[in-house]
């Protein structure tokens, strides 16, 4: 008997719409009744590019991508986790959240995807089927409060936002083929403008007090220079998942 066809419903995310609020992320600890501390169904990371004036702060929005290939399901081995035919979603078998196998898989996963508790029981996103059962959008994108996500049928999504699934620093799509569309951010525009060069001789001067630098490439090369989140990390847990997603809250 042959297993029934996936039909893979998927997120769309505008990373220039999201201000890192963290509204989806507490919906989803509230809705799923997580508590406080690393574990986060819903991960929003954060790091900066590059140097003045052209600084970007960059978010991206990770919950589980639910992939069209997932390698956790295939890393598992044991049943542990499965994608399920109506929407596309992988899952974890309630009776298995204490395999080990579940290690491996999110070893395997690009994303970090699967969180472990104090005891070693795994959860993750499950992209509320409740929810969609009911006929209702995932938490996380009814309460984004910038209309940065999007939730559907993943061809339907592709169809009105494009097919990009890549986003710098992001691993490859190529990989897994996440159920996920991506919105980059705009390229940076100069609103006002100014002089750069005049804006680094005022921001150096202290009038009578001996100048912050006297040389701008102080400022302006960050080569070398030690900066808290310049690089996206998203396979970590525990302490290493906090210092990594800048999250304070939850």
């Amino acid at each position: 008997m042959s297993s029934p066809e996936v039909q893979q419903y998927g997120f769309f995310f505008d990373q220039s719409r999201c201000v890192h609020c963290y509204t989806c992320q507490m919906s989803c600890k509230a809705k799923n009744n997580i508590a406080p501390g690393a574990v986060r169904w819903l991960r929003l990371f954060n790091w900066e590019s590059g140097s003045f004036p052209d600084v970007r702060v960059l978010t991206l929005f990770a919950p589980c991508y639910h992939c069209a290939n997932p390698v956790c399901v295939t890393a598992a081995g044991d049943g542990s986790l499965i994608k399920e035919p109506k929407y596309g979603a992988v899952l974890i078998d309630p009776a298995k959240v204490d395999s080990p196998q579940l290690q491996v898989a999110n070893e395997a996963c690009p994303y970090g995807a699967i969180m472990f508790d104090a005891d070693g029981n795994a959860s993750k996103c499950n992209m509320c089927v409740d929810r969609l059962e009911m006929g209702q959008l995932p938490v996380c994108v009814m309460s984004c409060p910038m209309r940065a996500l999007d939730f559907g049928l993943l061809s339907d999504l592709q169809t009105k936002y494009g097919t990009n699934s890549d986003l710098p620093g992001v691993p490859s799509s190529s990989t897994t083929s996440p159920a996920v569309i991506f919105k980059p951010i705009t390229p940076r525009t100069q609103i006002v403008t100014y002089d750069s060069t005049e804006a680094l001789q005022l921001l150096g001067s202290r009038g009578s007090l001996p100048p912050v630098y006297t040389d701008s490439t102080q400022v302006t090369n960050t080569s070398g220079i030690a900066i808290g989140r310049s690089t996206l990390n998203m396979n970590v847990t525990g302490q290493d998942l906090i210092d990594a997603t800048q999250d304070t809250f939850g």
